[in-house]
């Protein structure tokens, strides 16, 4: 019986690193998103916005093998507690990735409604905005794997300053577009972008919130 409860358990820890390597895939491609949709917004690229349009069919079919890993995990090795708690928070956040991964595909599809416009202002605020939410997913998924609870609640604290960068581009941009009506479409535009980063950010927080329950049991606010 001892025996074969620890061949479970080497057979769940197993296929939780296998799981958890696609994680990291799946996190990687949507900073890899979030980055090349605003570089292509810097450059005005739009041969890579539409790189970042197709790319995202990989995250979704990394969300998909994910989420069938862990409901055969779940079916064949029955984890309980912590083990439960684990396969648990890795399918939610799968959800989350998945979502980010949109709004990066979101973010591609504005920059070619966008097209080859001179830009009404120079971008500034908006690829800060950018490289703070890529930091956020970034260190979601590693205090994930490293069970990090500290880790969890510092990147979460970036979702402030994503929140004032938003807002200070609303107001900028609402200034520009009663100054000059002929910008209004292409304000909108930048304020889906940055309302899509701000976004991101929140389910980079949602990420965080889960690892914390993971580890302690307990649900926390940390929006």
């Amino acid at each position: 019986m001892e025996t074969s409860h620890q061949d479970k358990k080497i057979v769940y820890v197993k296929k939780i690193g296998e799981l958890q390597n696609k994680l990291l895939q799946m996190g990687g491609l949507v900073e890899e998103a979030i980055a090349r949709a605003i570089d292509s917004l810097k450059s005005q690229d739009l041969e890579m916005a539409e790189k970042v349009i197709n790319n995202d069919d990989r995250i979704d079919e990394l969300e998909l093998e994910i989420e069938e890993g862990c409901l055969a995990l779940i079916a064949t090795q029955q984890p309980m507690a912590k083990d439960l708690r684990k396969v648990a928070t890795l399918l939610k956040m799968i959800m989350d990735l998945e979502r980010m991964g949109d709004y990066a595909l979101d973010i591609a599809k504005t920059i070619k409604n966008i097209g080859n416009q001179p830009l009404i202002k120079p971008l500034v605020d908006i690829p800060r905005m950018a490289r703070i939410t890529q930091l956020m997913v970034k260190e979601s998924l590693d205090s994930y794997i490293k069970e990090d609870v500290s880790l969890a609640v510092s990147m979460a604290q970036h979702d402030d300053e994503v929140d004032m960068l938003h807002k200070q581009i609303f107001r900028e941009l609402l200034t520009i577009m009663m100054e000059n009506p002929r910008t209004i479409t292409q304000a909108t535009h930048l304020l889906f972008i940055s309302r899509y980063l701000e976004r991101i950010a929140d389910h980079a927080t949602n990420i965080g919130e889960n690892v914390i329950f993971l580890v302690t049991g307990e649900r926390k606010d940390l929006n």
